[in-house]
């Protein structure tokens, strides 16, 4: 039995943030998939600016991103910041702010979660 939390911190400028993109929704899928696993998904700093790309049916990556959303959430201040606020409010993502406006990763340490970024 294992809980993860899967940080999603790449942007959308690059292939190389495309590839820590999906690397990171297999991880999280992964850990779905396994019985007894936890996982989380939190799309922070440039990583919000995916949620409406992968939102889109017609995205690479849309299947893959619908296979992890209901474990998935965005940080509230980034959201805002990287301009994808109403984008994030249209698509249903929960919103974290129990730190100052962000996730709070010690919360997810004090619960035993591992933290892994992409």
């Amino acid at each position: 039995m294992a809980n993860a939390a899967i940080v999603i911190l790449a942007g959308t400028e690059s292939h190389a943030d495309t590839g820590r993109l999906v690397n990171g929704l297999e991880a999280a899928k992964e850990f779905a998939e396994t019985d007894g696993d936890e996982v989380e998904v939190i799309f922070d700093g440039a990583g919000t600016q995916w949620i409406p790309e992968l939102e889109d049916p017609d995205s690479d990556y849309h299947e893959l991103y619908r296979a992890v959303r209901d474990d998935a959430a965005a940080c509230d201040f980034c959201a805002g910041a990287f301009g994808v606020d109403d984008a994030v409010t249209d698509a249903g993502v929960a919103r974290l702010d129990d730190h100052d406006g962000h996730p709070s990763v010690r919360s997810l340490v004090d619960d035993d979660y591992e933290i892994l970024t992409f």
